[in-house]
């Protein structure tokens, strides 16, 4: 087999500003469009007989000369803010659209998720569409067969697989459609943001079906905007900025350079009116930050650096026994561990009136790679009462530096868990082979 399964050389794509874009097409629109071409042709021609120039709208390039290769097995993460060309990157990959100039070369069979349910004819039923998706793959029904069961599981719409899928929710859509894209085994897989839709549970496991296509040696390409998936399921990332490559290489310095921007994150947030702090008569938040060790402010921390979380809050009423915490969670909603206030100064201590700064040092390689939120809290001890919360008021990405002294030493691929520690190791060697 040839040993590049996607080869893209000056590849752009124009768009005509207010004019008709391209849509995604069900396989009925694509033989009736065939049909029907010789007479929008001419109609075309009779139209721009009759306007001439005035046809001529403002255009854009939403890809210029994109040079790339990808090699079948390959992993690759396709990022960018939006509008930097992704989707029309994979449209044009997934033949939904034809590029402006240059062109894409694809060799394998090609399985593409890139809207919920693309691809499927709503008349049809579940079980329907499963085997027309499958016969466009070049699939024979005996392939289709020993994966339906499969299919229907995953998705979890076995009461529901004979029911027409226009009556399915989005969420049945999303599942169903990323089991048969999945599961179909297309050589070359094609997935657009399909973790934006669906639940939490849901998102984990088309993450972990992802992860073992990968492992089978085929080839995908991942446009995603949770950086914590591309460093996990991607080997090389691309970032794309205004239709153009501008960084291709190993995914983990791809997303630094992606995040290091300042994209997506929020270090500092503040309330400077104390009528709309959060909180109440007892006392207001006023602000949350994210620090170096040297007090700079920043939502990109190393993985081998300290992190410092600051919340400042106000007591406007005396006598009550105050307790600050800080609770963290990843970009999955996974709760990663809540810190409070052990300050010995103010424990089981009230409170006079005033203003409070209370920072929590979270220790160097301790934390994993990824997107984290912080949630400052405030609560009085007796009675337990909550005084203010602020969910997810700042976050920060972390991002390991890759040069070996984080606990993924030399190990070149993302670590799983909700944290990352460096832990002592130690190892005996008998020389002998006897049992040290």
């Amino acid at each position: 087999m040839n040993g590049i399964a996607i080869r893209v050389e000056e590849l752009s794509k124009q768009y005509r500003i207010g004019g008709k874009q391209d849509n995604y097409k069900t396989l009925r629109d694509t033989l009736a469009d065939a049909f029907m071409s010789p007479f929008r042709k001419t109609g075309k021609l009779l139209r721009g007989q009759a306007t001439g120039a005035a046809e001529l709208d403002e255009t854009i390039w939403a890809l210029k000369d994109l040079f790339f290769e990808v090699k079948h097995g390959e992993v690759v993460g396709i990022i960018g803010r939006n509008g930097a060309g992704k989707s029309t990157l994979l449209k044009i990959l997934s033949r939904i659209t034809e590029p402006t100039t240059g062109f894409a070369e694809i060799h394998g069979r090609i399985g593409s998720l890139l809207e919920v349910g693309t691809g499927f004819h709503s008349e049809l039923t579940g079980r329907e569409n499963v085997y027309l998706n499958g016969a466009i793959l070049g699939m024979k029904r005996l392939e289709i067969d020993k994966k339906f069961d499969e299919i229907v599981a995953f998705a979890e719409v076995e009461k529901f697989i004979d029911t027409p899928v226009k009556h399915y929710s989005s969420g049945m859509y999303l599942r169903l459609a990323f089991a048969v894209a999945a599961h179909l085994e297309p050589e070359i897989l094609i997935v657009d943001e399909v973790l934006a839709v669906g639940d939490a549970r849901f998102q984990k496991k088309c993450l972990n079906k992802m992860e073992k296509v990968g492992q089978e040696g085929r080839t995908i390409l991942f446009v995603s905007h949770n950086m914590s998936a591309i460093t996990r399921l991607c080997s090389r990332a691309i970032l794309l900025d205004e239709g153009s490559i501008v960084q291709d290489g190993q995914a983990h310095e791809v997303v630094k350079s992606y995040l290091s921007k300042g994209l997506d994150t929020t270090a500092e947030k503040e309330w400077p009116d104390p009528a709309k702090a959060p909180g109440n008569e007892v006392a207001r938040l006023r602000s949350v930050r994210i620090k170096t060790e040297d007090g700079r402010i920043t939502d990109v921390m190393d993985i081998s650096r300290p992190v410092l979380v600051e919340m400042e809050f106000e007591v406007l009423k005396s006598g009550y026994v105050l307790l600050p915490h800080f609770s963290l969670n990843n970009e999955e909603g996974v709760l990663i561990f809540v810190t409070v206030d052990l300050d010995p100064a103010w424990r089981k201590r009230e409170r006079p009136k005033g203003w409070y700064r209370s920072v929590a040092l979270i220790p160097a390689n301790f934390l994993n790679e990824g997107a984290l939120f912080v949630g400052p809290a405030l609560i009085t001890l007796d009675p337990l009462l909550v005084q203010f919360f602020e969910r997810d008021a700042v976050s920060f990405q972390v991002i390991d530096n890759s040069d070996g002294d984080s606990a993924r030493g030399d190990y070149n691929s993302p670590l799983r868990g909700a944290v990352r520690p460096i832990l002592k190791w130690s190892t005996e060697f008998n020389l002998e082979g006897k049992r040290p």
